[in-house]
C-alpha cells in the first residue's frame, strides 16, 4: 500500500493474489485492497489460488511470481514492482546462511532482475510504517505473520532479536553482507539467477555442482545436459549456458504441392515464384533462392534416415551429421523445421538448402519461414 500511494499518479495495475490460506480473513484482506484502488482510481485485479496447491513457502512464492508474469502479460507490461524492504532483504540473507547457500545466497534480494523491480529494497519497515501513518493509510496486517511455523517469521521474531543483543545493527550488517557477496563471484551470480528465473530452489551444494559442470562442458561443440528437475535442464556449450525445458518431439507435416502460403504450428511457410533481381543470397537465415523443376514436397520436423547433401558437396550425408557440423545444440534439432522429398531434406530452415536445389543461372521460386502475425 506504501509503494502503491508512492506511484500515485503513474498508470499502473495493482495485482493481488489471495494465497487462501486463511478463509475470510483473506477474502477481507482482498476487499481493503479493492476499496483502496476504488478510492484512488486504481485499475485493480485479483486472483484467489486453488485449495490443490501445497500450504508452504516455496510454493507460494512459485505461485505468486508466476501470477506476476501472467499479469504482466495481461496488461500488457514489461515492469512489475514488488514492495521489498530492506528488512526483508537481511532476514533473507540470514535464512540462506543458515541453509549453507555460500557466497551466491548472500547477495539476497535482487533490486533489479527481469521484469522485477524493488524500489523499497532500501527503505527500513520502520520507514515504511512511518510514511504509512503520515500519509493515513491502514494496510492489511496479515495475521500469519505471527505465526511462527513459518520459517521467515522465526527468523523475524525471534533470531533477529536476539541477534540484536550482540550487534543493536544486525539488519545493517546483513544488508552489508549482501552488498560484499553482489560485488563477488559474477559467475556463480549468473547461475543463481538463472534458478531463482525459472523458480527452481537451490542450496551452496546445488550451485557448486552446476558450477562445475559449466567448467567441465563449457568447450562443447554439441552440448551437454544436466537435470534440474523433472522438467527442466541445464543446457551448457561453447556458445551458452541456459535452462530448457523437456519437449516434446512434434509429428506434425504438411504437404506442399503449389504455390502459396502454409500455417506450420506458429509459423507460416511460403513458395511462391522469382520475379525480378537477386538481391540476397541464394541462403539467408529463414529466406532461400531456390531452383526447381516441380513443387511436391512435405514440411516437417526430423526422422531417423533424414539426409542431406549440402550446398557445394556431392553426394548426400546423415541430417544428423549436418546438424552437428553445424553446431546445432542437441535440444534444438527437433525444433528445425524442414523442406523434404522424402527422406531428403531439401531446405534445413535458417541453416541451408541441399545442392540440388541450388540456383545455377536464375533462381525459379523463392522459399520463406517467419513467425504468424
Amino acid at each position: 500500500m506504501c509503494l502503491l500511494d508512492m506511484l500515485e499518479g503513474y498508470d499502473v495495475v495493482a495485482v493481488h493474489l489471495n494465497h487462501n490460506w486463511r478463509g475470510e480473513e483473506s477474502l477481507r484482506e482482498a476487499m481493503v485492497c479493492e476499496n483502496f484502488c476504488k478510492t484512488r482510481g486504481i485499475k485493480f485485479y485479483t486472483e484467489t489460488l486453488s485449495d490443490d496447491v501445497p500450504h508452504n513457502e516455496t510454493c507460494a512464492r512459485e505461485a505468486r511470481y508466476n501470477f506476476f508474469k501472467r499479469c504482466a502479460e495481461k496488461f500488457n507490461s514489461n515492469v512489475v514492482f514488488t514492495a521489498h524492504n530492506y528488512d526483508d532483504n537481511a532476514e533473507t540473507v540470514l535464512y540462506r546462511i543458515i541453509k549453507g547457500t555460500g557466497i551466491s545466497g548472500l547477495q539476497g534480494i535482487a533490486e533489479h532482475r527481469d521484469i522485477f523491480y524493488r524500489p523499497l529494497l532500501k527503505t527500513t519497515r520502520a520507514q515504511i510504517e512511518k510514511y504509512c501513518r503520515e500519509r493515513g493509510l491502514k494496510p492489511n496486517n496479515d495475521s500469519s505473520n505471527e505465526d511462527t511455523k513459518y520459517k521467515r517469521n522465526l527468523i523475524r521474531k525471534k533470531l533477529l532479536p536476539l541477534m540484536r543483543e550482540i550487534n543493536p545493527k544486525v539488519t545493517d550488517a546483513l544488508n552489508s553482507l549482501s552488498q560484499i557477496a553482489c560485488e563477488d563471484n559474477p559467475e556463480k551470480l549468473k547461475i543463481r539467477e538463472l534458478l531463482i528465473e525459472h523458480n527452481i530452489d537451490y542450496d551452496r551444494k546445488k550451485i557448486d555442482e552446476i558450477y562445475e559442470f559449466i567448467n567441465e562442458n563449457k568447450n562443447s561443440k554439441s552440448g551437454k545436459t544436466m537435470s534440474l528437475t523433472k522438467d527442466l535442464w541445464l543446457f551448457v556449450s561453447d556458445k551458452c549456458t541456459d535452462i530448457i525445458t523437456k519437449c516434446e518431439k512434434s509429428c506434425a507435416e504438411i504437404h506442399i504441392r503449389d504455390c502459396g502460403e502454409y500455417e506450420f504450428d506458429n509459423f507460416v511457410f511460403s513458395i511462391r515464384p522469382f520475379e525480378g533481381e537477386i538481391k540476397f543470397p541464394c541462403d539467408k537465415e529463414f529466406k532461400a533462392l531456390v531452383n526447381l523443376e516441380k513443387i511436391d514436397f512435405t514440411l516437417r520436423y526430423r526422422k531417423d534416415g533424414d539426409i542431406i547433401q549440402p550446398l557445394g558437396t556431392h553426394g548426400t550425408q546423415k541430417l544428423k551429421k549436418y546438424l552437428n557440423e553445424k553446431k546445432v545444440p542437441n535440444h534444438k534439432k527437433d525444433a528445425i523445421i524442414l523442406l523434404c522429398s522424402g527422406s531428403e531434406v531439401l531446405w534445413a530452415s535458417g541453416l541451408g538448402i541441399n545442392d540440388k536445389i541450388k540456383v545455377t543461372d536464375k533462381p525459379t521460386h523463392i522459399i520463406e519461414l517467419r513467425g504468424k502475425l
